[in-house]
């Protein structure tokens, strides 16, 4: 019979693993979620905001599928580099030979700079709202983001993109001020419903949708995931509490991109507004949810558009440090890491000099980085799938089939679906 000394010691034995269990995961805890949420940037805002003024609530059936998939393909990057200290660019560098790591570092950088210069126009468009002066705002952005991160180690960088995450709190104050039909959206994560389904409509649900899988998976949010992790400095006896990590990251980014949706549903696709960037939809949405929900939409925007440069700038960096073999991480100094910090900085510079140009389309250079990201993300998931499914580079830690088929699944799906998005701007839909 056990005693109640037992009894009390077994409390005692299953609070102290608890709180260790809980210890190892903040430890460990930061890359995975950072880099989920970072997909949610002023562009995918953008695409979210767009998909519920569009197609309402039904288009929110999406986000089950997205979230798995984004699970799976991160975690494939993060086991990655637990288990073999080593990131996903350097492997492809090693195993693939330089030229097919020249090949994608070319696609990454082009396709990453036009993903920043997307960013730093939300963060203009939206310093005018606030009537700040747009151009001083925009230079103040870059010198604050490139101080803070070389003045700064990773746990710095870490803790600030953390805590940026709050503020993506802002778009659940917005959905709720809007006063949507909670049943109505809820019920759609099971299934499509609540609209006339004509052919228009299910035209625009096939490409938008499909837009929405594109912006939430990316090809840097791959090599950044895995780069991350590497600064990190996770050991592989921890590697279940990053694995949980990464799919509680994935979780939280379409947790926040449901109420992006959501008060814009309820605010403009009843309303028969319909929108071309999520600037746009932070002045709609004012006049049925109030001057609050509309200031609290901006702000989520801007810090989205922040989280984006930060950390599409640093994917480029780790990338071209990792494939040509260069010293390169958030707790080496500027000295030590020149180059590093000099294509993290460049990229600023550009984003910024090409936004203060009136003349230029964002549109079309917002559909020919997709372009890119279309033809690329295919090959990076051939190497990553390649990597992780090699016992030789595993071990005992190789892919399960299911999660090698859905990488290959979706990594078609996001193909079609920029190709789509291509075609319907090209001909006009």
């Amino acid at each position: 019979m056990l005693t109640n000394q037992t009894v009390r010691l077994s409390k005692k034995e299953i609070l102290m693993r608890t709180l260790k269990r809980v210890l190892i995961f903040l430890s460990v805890f930061g890359p995975a979620t950072i880099t989920a949420m970072a997909d949610n940037d002023a562009s995918g805002v953008a695409t979210y905001s767009i998909a519920g003024s569009t197609l309402g609530y039904p288009i929110l059936f999406t986000l089950g599928i997205i979230t798995i998939l984004l699970g799976i393909t991160q975690e494939m990057g993060v086991r990655l580099t637990v288990v073999t200290k080593r990131g996903l660019a350097d492997l492809i560098r090693e195993k693939f030979g330089v030229k097919a790591a020249l090949l994608i570092f070319l696609a990454l950088l082009i396709a990453n700079i036009g993903c920043i210069i997307g960013d730093m126009s939300a963060i203009r468009t939206t310093a005018s709202i606030f009537h700040l002066p747009a151009i001083p705002a925009l230079f103040v952005m870059v010198i604050l983001i490139f101080f803070f991160v070389t003045r700064g180690n990773y746990k710095l960088t870490q803790s600030v993109m953390l805590f940026s995450c709050l503020f993506y709190l802002t778009y659940i104050i917005s959905a709720i001020k809007a006063k949507p039909d909670w049943g109505m959206a809820l019920s759609n994560l099971a299934y499509p419903h609540g609209v006339a389904f004509t052919r228009e409509y299910l035209r625009n649900y096939m490409i938008i949708g499909l837009g929405v899988l594109g912006t939430t998976i990316t090809p840097w949010g791959q090599f950044f995931v895995s780069s991350f992790a590497f600064d990190k400095k996770i050991e592989d006896r921890n590697l279940q509490y990053s694995q949980f990590e990464t799919y509680m990251g994935a979780f939280l980014t379409d947790f926040f991109s449901f109420f992006m949706i959501v008060a814009t549903a309820s605010t403009l696709f009843i309303n028969g507004i319909k929108l071309v960037s999520g600037e746009q939809a932070a002045m709609a949405i004012q006049p049925f949810a109030g001057n609050l929900a509309g200031e609290l939409f901006a702000i989520g925007i801007l810090n989205a558009g922040f989280m984006g440069i930060v950390v599409i700038s640093l994917s480029t960096a780790y990338a071209f440090s990792e494939f040509f073999g260069l010293s390169g991480g958030l707790n080496t100094s500027y000295k030590q890491s020149k180059t590093f910090y000099i294509i993290f900085l460049g990229q600023l510079l550009i984003a910024a000099v090409v936004v203060c140009f009136p003349g230029i389309n964002l549109f079309k250079l917002a559909v020919t980085t997709q372009s890119i990201n279309a033809v690329m993300l295919p090959l990076v998931f051939y190497f990553l799938i390649r990597l992780t499914s090699n016992p030789r580079v595993m071990k005992e830690h190789v892919n399960k089939p299911f999660q090698t088929y859905f990488a290959i699944a979706g990594s078609v799906a996001i193909f079609v679906a920029s190709v789509a998005s291509v075609g319907a701007v090209l001909f006009g839909h």
